[in-house]
């Protein structure tokens, strides 16, 4: 499943519409083309204070590569295993 990625201003502005202008989260959402769970979750970020908020998208983005990385790793590691496999089979 593959998540769009919103630029951070495009975020605070959907989020400014809801809190500020009081727009309807389900209006921004529709007219601006993402889900409502997605603007919950920008408005509830917005709302941390800036220390809690920077420290939960840094373990966000580690996450991610950590994610990325045992992706990888794992591929690698069934590659070697059919090889062994194979060449195994050829000298036995």
């Amino acid at each position: 499943m593959s998540q769009k990625k919103y630029p951070e201003e495009f975020k605070i502005e959907a989020v400014r519409q809801v809190v500020e202008k009081g727009h309807p989260v389900a209006e921004v959402a529709a007219r601006l083309g993402f889900s409502q769970h997605s603007l919950y979750k920008w408005i509830k970020l917005q709302q941390m204070p800036v220390g809690q908020r920077q420290e939960l998208l840094t373990q966000t983005e580690e996450l991610r590569r950590l994610k990325a990385e045992l992706k990888r790793v794992t591929e690698e590691r069934d590659i070697l295993k059919k090889a062994a496999a194979y060449f195994a089979k050829q000298s036995g």
